[in-house]
């Protein structure tokens, strides 16, 4: 069976606030650190230099959390990874130095017809390959091994993040830059970790690449001389001026021609990821889009969504034909540059064939070095636009993890009850976000064994009082208690069905093996589908495969598996006939006889199978608990007088007693 001492649950079992793991318990190899501190935006500032400025933050609170990988509670091989890469990157600049070399003694060689020289230098030719090809195979593993580890890392800490307190709930009800986290956190942080580490690896190897090989251009060209109109001018290090000149030309020409290609990237990320989410929640409410014959209207949205794509991708494509012209063009004109410069010497006699080649060789690399921002602009434009969308996240997770830990901005308390009240509500009120009252003043004090039923019109704020409850609404004021050491459960009017075997799907949010197929079994005939009872191990999409009734009879077996001690059933039989539904209350009461229930639904039939009604009444200020009523007569440790008296919010006359009800307690 399952753990005798579940903390209090959620919908369909999963952690309310308060009662689940931390981020630090979730993420063991992850130090959550507490959010930084908002930062208002400059009232003076235009509504462009604002929007300036808010993109400029995102890059920063990105870096914020992802340097935190090299840091005091990340991964422990970061920086031995990180100095063996550099480490690699300085040896293949060594090869290429001696690749360099070679170049200039083979073709000397030949230029002088000297055999056992140019036969000597084939051979070496050999180990500076081997080794050459061993270093950047080794580099491009750890390089990779870096992406892999640093991704990993920081996915766990924003998963963390995004569970931790049904946060990935809250996000639905606030504002903000937040939409498609999925994508954000899937795809967006891929490239926001693996195009920096890139990056830094390849201006590094820039770097020392043009240092090593200016010197050798300096070496090996020397000074130009050139006479114009009379005069003589002389041009010392020609070579690298000209290596310089010509990457300054390229840099500025591609800096100009793809200064839109950040804005359209992330303009394109945006698109797919909405595009993502259109087919994605058809997929997910297949059945009623069918069932309405729906495919024409969302075929239409879908085609309205990819044309966005399209338009996005246009655009972008625009971008890089202008960024593959110079790009292109450069590579065409960068080896043939240092021939020509070189060609006026090598005439002269004062230039072997072999410095020749050496330097032509020498100047491609430092033109690749300087020109690396040609050759990895649009990337570095879209690692801007994933690595933007994924820090905005990374905010709307800092502004509900900082609502958590102020006590101005309104939240609803968790703790326990006192003596034997299963739950109570103390002057519990619910908000919104901003601060609008849904719920106001409601006091409850519920028993073991009672089964409450909560009613009232719709929009009175029944199913945000029960997310109150279960701490997915953390904003309001009062507090939640449930008695110590017991279980509570959550049926919600769509039972959430997860991947895999329909035996998972009984006994989640426990583990498949932790029933026995028997006990799988019993508990789908109980609730009446024991034609699927040869199914269990059958691993289908049950999401799609089973009707709504069907769901929340598998709901229901859940509750003979886990046992709880609280169930809190939100409109969990509105999916099945009355005679069903009858038949799902009356099994809970003789297979559960001590359990709580506390019921929101709209059915009067219902009351047959509670014990007690409170109504909630909608009201301008926020509903309003407006009558608190016994539905069979039973006794009670707290009299009805004493609720009267210490919930003075109750109107006179509101505290009645019906008549017996038929099911007995």
């Amino acid at each position: 069976m399952a753990d005798a001492k579940l903390k209090p649950k959620s919908v369909d079992g999963t952690e309310p606030h308060g009662a689940g793991n931390s981020p630090q318990e979730t993420a063991s190899t992850v130090e959550v650190m507490p959010p930084p501190d908002a930062i208002e935006p400059d009232p003076e500032l235009t509504p462009e230099e604002a929007e300036q400025a808010r993109k400029r933050y995102l890059l920063k609170r990105f870096w914020i959390s992802a340097r935190r990988y090299w840091g005091r509670g990340g991964d422990k091989f970061a920086w031995p990874f990180s100095i063996g890469l550099l480490a690699m990157i300085g040896m293949n600049v060594g090869f290429q130095y001696g690749i360099n070399l070679w170049n200039r003694g083979i073709f000397d060689a030949i230029e002088r017809h000297d055999a056992g020289t140019v036969y000597f230098l084939s051979a070496v030719f050999v180990p500076l390959v081997l080794g050459t090809v061993a270093i950047v195979t080794l580099q491009v593993a750890v390089r990779m091994m870096i992406q892999r580890r640093w991704r990993s890392w920081l996915t766990t800490a924003v998963i963390a993040r995004w569970l931790a307190n049904g946060r990935y709930y809250q996000l639905n009800l606030i504002g903000g830059d937040h939409k498609n986290p999925e994508a954000r956190i899937s795809e967006d942080l891929r490239i926001a970790t693996e195009a920096p580490v890139d990056f830094i690896a390849g201006v590094i190897s820039a770097f020392l690449a043009a240092s090593t090989f200016i010197v050798v251009l300096w070496t090996i060209g020397g000074a130009l001389t050139l006479r114009i109109a009379g005069f003589t001018v002389t041009i010392p290090g020609f070579l690298v001026i000209t290596a310089v000149l010509y990457a300054a030309i390229t840099s500025s020409s591609m800096a100009v021609i793809g200064r839109y290609f950040v804005h359209v990237s992330e303009a394109k990320n945006q698109a797919e990821a909405e595009f993502r989410y259109t087919l994605t929640h058809v997929r997910e409410n297949g059945e009623s889009i069918a069932l309405l014959g729906g495919e024409e209207e969302e075929r239409n949205d879908l085609d309205k969504t990819f044309a966005n794509v399209l338009k996005q991708w246009a655009l972008l494509a625009r971008q890089h034909m202008r960024t593959t012209l110079v790009s292109h063009g450069s590579m065409l004109i960068a080896p043939v540059v240092p021939v020509l410069l070189c060609a006026p010497k090598f005439l002269e006699g004062s230039m072997t064939l072999g410095q020749v080649m050496q330097a032509a060789s020498a100047f491609a690399i430092v033109q690749g070095a300087f020109g690396w921002l040609v050759d990895n602009y649009p990337r570095l434009a879209d690692w801007n636009a994933c690595a933007r969308r994924i820090a905005s996240l990374m905010m709307s997770l800092d502004g509900l993890e900082r609502a958590e830990q102020s006590d101005s901005l309104g939240r609803i308390k968790h703790g326990e009850t006192e003596g034997e009240s299963m739950l109570s509500l103390n002057d519990l009120s619910v908000s919104l976000d901003d601060g609008t009252a849904v719920v106001t003043e409601t006091r409850v004090e519920i028993e073991p064994g009672e089964r409450v039923l909560v009613a009232g019109e719709s929009g009175s704020g029944k199913s945000t009082l029960v997310r109150a409850i279960s701490g997915l609404w953390p904003w309001g004021s009062g507090s939640v208690n449930f008695h110590a050491d017991r279980r509570l459960f959550m049926l919600p009017q769509r039972p959430y069905i997860p991947s895999g075997t329909l035996r998972r799907a009984v006994a989640y949010p426990g583990a498949a093996d932790s029933w026995t197929p028997d006990e799988i079994k019993a508990a789908l005939t109980k609730v009446g589908l024991d034609y699927l009872n040869d199914k269990i191990e059958e691993d289908a999409p049950w999401d799609q495969t089973l009707s709504g009734g069907e769901k929340q009879r598998l709901a229901f077996a859940r509750l003979l598996l886990h046992q709880p001690d609280i169930i809190v059933l939100d409109e969990a039989t509105a999916a099945l006939d009355e005679k069903s539904q009858d038949k799902m209350m009356q099994m809970v009461i003789d297979e559960l006889p001590e359990v709580t229930i506390v019921s929101v639904a709209h059915r009067a039939e219902l009351e047959a199978f509670h014990s007690r009604k409170i109504t909630l009444e909608r009201r301008k200020g926020g509903a309003k608990l407006v009558s608190d009523i016994d539905l069979i007569k039973r006794k009670r440790k707290r009299n009805l007088l004493s609720r009267v008296l210490n919930n003075p919010s109750l109107p006179k006359g509101s505290t009645t007693s019906n008549k017996d009800s038929a099911v007995p307690e």
